[in-house]
């Protein structure tokens, strides 16, 4: 590398003879430019040209720079909060095998406001589809939608286990015990044929022997108002034609399952075996993915106040 500067002409090769000037200078020269190298290796007091690109080396390797100088990961988009801690207990109605154990369904529990069979048998669709096969699997995918939202859900029945029922209070204790944030009865109804569409089931305001739902009749409500809007907008579903008067909201003070329960509860009769149309979504794998959704986010909404 050669360096001429300013003040340094080329030598001119024809001239015979150098003055004294001319040898001083070309004495001085290269010791001129071994201090400017060194120079500008340095860096010069108070020069800040060697660390500012040293400092824009380090952040084009590094994480962007807030407007402070600080990398900072104020501007991502928070996600959606856990509801880890949450519980919920989910009753799918009746049992697969409940037909086999009629002498221990049939016997009478005390549910408040009256003695009433331990279970029973739940209803089907015309073909054979068991109402106690459909709320298992929807059961089933409801827990799913829910324990990816950080919740901890509880069944009260689930497989083999146990071989029949539980009982109808049995089923509100599990719930209590659990102390759940909110708890939901999964059923299908059996009315007669023409009757469709799905309600959901509201604990009325009981207090008679153990049963004393006064506390949980308001949060009751709103945990089923809210179902109830999820659940027909994820299904398409009406509300039901033969009961609740076009609002899919029922209040009920003789369901074991409401009366005995000292959490928030309620039932949801998905639809109607009996009637074709309703028959023909219910046992649809799909659509019962759509009830899971339906329910899953009335409750995540719930839970979330």
């Amino acid at each position: 590398m050669s360096y001429v500067g300013p003040d340094f002409d080329p030598p001119q090769p024809r001239r015979p003879r150098r003055g004294p000037l001319t040898v001083a200078l070309a004495a001085l020269v290269p010791g001129a430019l071994i201090g400017w190298f060194v120079y500008e290796a340095v860096g010069a007091p108070g020069n800040s040209s060697g660390s500012a690109a040293g400092s824009t080396s380090s952040t084009s390797a590094g994480a962007p720079l807030s407007p402070s100088g600080t990398a900072s990961n104020d501007d991502k988009p928070p996600g959606p909060s856990s509801l880890k801690g949450k519980v919920v207990v989910i009753d799918p109605g009746h049992n697969a095998t409940n037909f086999q154990h009629t002498a221990e369904i049939n016997r009478k529990v005390n549910i408040g406001t009256n003695w009433k069979e331990c279970d029973t048998t739940g209803t089907s669709t015309n073909a054979g589809y068991a109402e106690a096969q459909f709320t298992m699997d929807v059961s089933h995918r409801l827990k799913a939608l829910l324990e990816r939202q950080g919740v901890t859900v509880k069944l009260t029945h689930d497989g083999d286990s146990p071989a029949w029922g539980p009982c109808v209070d049995q089923r509100a204790r599990i719930g209590n015990d659990a102390h759940a944030d909110a708890a939901i009865s999964i059923h299908a109804d059996g009315a007669p044929v023409g009757d469709r569409g799905f309600h959901v089931i509201l604990p009325g305001s009981v207090h008679a022997g153990s049963a004393d739902t006064r506390a949980i009749v308001a949060p009751s409500a709103t945990l089923g108002r809210g179902i109830a809007g999820d659940y027909r907008r994820a299904t398409g579903e009406p509300f039901s034609n033969y009961i609740g008067e076009g609002t899919g909201l029922v209040t009920r003070k003789d369901l074991g399952g409401l009366n005995l329960s000292t959490v928030p509860k309620v039932f949801i009769e998905c639809g109607n075996m009996r009637d074709s149309k309703d028959a023909a979504l219910l046992t649809n794998s799909a659509w019962r993915q759509k009830a899971a959704q339906g329910i899953s986010e009335g409750i995540v909404s719930f839970l979330r106040g």
